[in-house]
């Protein structure tokens, strides 16, 4: 059994490991900061209520929001192409990231601007501030405060959602075991305990960012 090891984890067969973590991250932190951004926006407009737009925003969340990850990535990759759209694998895995990471973090910022009490808006107005004034320096940054640790846990849920990606042959960590041990079944297990590993590092160093940012902000 530890000779598996051994030779599961020659430097060849670390190097293309690390490759697919690399993609890994490469696909995370884009589909981080891509769904973020939307993810605010949608979120806000679902809480100021704009007439009609809020409504349709609302039913366009509801919709992607309860359905599988991985349907939105065929759809990206397979579906896009009959659209004349044809995006390479990492594209398309960031896009379906994206719109699905955007749909949860919508729901999250919308509840967490309800969360904070309501006299704070009065006071910025009562202070000479407009609505979206008040908002965006009063409300906001003490929402966001609240909202750390559900949009960093599903940001960390993102990070183990890129191994569905798989599906459309994205080159990742799980991909690329997979090629690893199917030369050598003996490398399965050692296999597994690299991925398991390195998705436990880069979900804990997120866990740890966002203590560190709690108690700043705090």
């Amino acid at each position: 059994m530890l000779q598996n090891f051994i030779d599961a984890y020659s430097p060849d067969n670390l190097r293309y490991l690390f490759g697919g973590l690399g993609i890994t991250i490469l696909v995370s932190v884009v589909s981080i900061i891509g769904s973020f951004i939307i993810g605010s926006i949608l979120g806000v407009i679902r809480y100021v209520k704009i007439k009609y737009f809020s409504a349709i925003v609302g039913v366009i969340i509801d919709v992607i929001r309860n359905l599988p990850l991985i349907l939105i990535l065929f759809f990206t990759y397979f579906g896009l192409p009959n659209l004349g759209v044809k995006p390479e694998i990492i594209p398309a895995a960031i896009l379906a990231m994206t719109i699905f990471e955007s749909t949860m973090l919508a729901e999250i910022v919308r509840s967490g601007i309800q969360a904070v009490d309501p006299g704070q808006m009065e006071g910025a107005r009562a202070n000479g501030l407009t609505y979206w004034q008040g908002l965006w320096h009063i409300v906001l940054p003490q929402a966001m405060v609240k909202m750390i640790p559900a949009i960093v846990s599903q940001f960390i849920s993102l990070v183990k959602d890129t191994s569905l990606a798989t599906i459309i042959l994205l080159p990742e960590m799980l991909y690329r075991s997979q090629i690893i041990y199917g030369q050598n079944t003996n490398y399965i297990i050692p296999m597994f305990v690299a991925i398991a590993l390195m998705y436990f590092v880069v979900c804990y160093c997120l866990s740890v960012l966002a203590r560190y940012l709690e108690k700043r902000q705090a």
